[in-house]
């Protein structure tokens, strides 16, 4: 079924209540042909950790938000959920809801294994733009997932803001991913889908550094391939680390300097 914006797919995506990333960032990183729609989950809980939690588990009553829509693919953009309940259970949920759906449920913490995968990357560097006990729950995931944690830096949080992670700056990104470079890690991974991570993607790979990736190019990235029916596969996600389709677009969104 084509739907007029999307005649290669279209991709429903469950982004966090009050993230301000996931939508700027996607609508740079889809090839043409590919458009999303997309959900909001929403939890009344108190702390970050229990939000998180709530929205993994409700995510059979959010996927209803789509009703009838022609969905090719979902595209869960949220990684802190993954270390919390842990990969095998993401691995569980993912294979659940992908059988129900009929079509791929990824997730951002999945697609970005699957990319250090296809990298051939085993030792990794983090950048966290998370509070302290996230980042912390974080480390074990990657451990779990096969990757050996060379480093870790974690992000400024600015907490008079709307949202700590949300209103990170592009430029304390950069910063942040340079305190890294000397860990002698065979990747970087831009943890978090609320941190605006496609300045830096463009700027450390053209400088030649160690592949950086973050959580929502890797999402991006996978479900593309996932909708294709194609394998994950290294060439294609140094295209998109590389910005070769869509440096254009992201250039053209900055505003011009008065």
């Amino acid at each position: 079924m084509t739907v007029e914006y999307a005649p290669l797919g279209l991709i429903g995506v469950l982004t966090p209540q009050a993230n301000t990333t996931v939508e700027p960032e996607f609508s740079i990183l889809w090839p043409p042909g590919y458009a999303m729609i997309n959900a909001r989950m929403v939890s009344d809980k108190d702390t970050v950790e229990q939000r998180l939690v709530d929205y993994f588990h409700d995510l059979d009553a959010v996927l209803t938000r789509f009703a009838n829509a022609p969905i090719a693919a979902v595209a869960f953009a949220c990684t802190g959920a993954s270390y919390l309940v842990g990969a095998q259970t993401e691995d569980d949920t993912v294979a659940r809801l992908s059988d129900r759906l009929e079509v791929p449920f990824v997730t951002a913490g999945k697609a970005v294994a699957d990319g250090l995968d296809a990298l051939g990357a085993r030792r990794i560097g983090l950048v966290s733009p998370y509070p302290p006990a996230l980042t912390q729950a974080s480390v074990p995931y990657w451990n779990d997932r096969g990757f050996d944690v060379a480093g870790v830096a974690s992000a400024r949080l600015d907490e008079t803001q709307f949202h700590p992670i949300y209103s990170i700056p592009a430029g304390q990104t950069t910063d942040t991913f340079d305190r890294l470079q000397a860990e002698g890690a065979d990747a970087i991974v831009m943890l978090g889908t609320g941190m605006p991570t496609l300045e830096t993607i463009l700027q450390r790979s053209e400088a030649g550094r160690v592949p950086a990736m973050s959580c929502m190019l890797a999402l991006a990235w996978r479900t593309v391939a996932a909708v294709d029916g194609r394998a994950p596969e290294a060439a294609d996600l140094r295209g998109w680390i590389s910005g070769e389709h869509w440096k254009q677009r992201f250039s053209a969104q900055k505003p011009s300097q008065p």
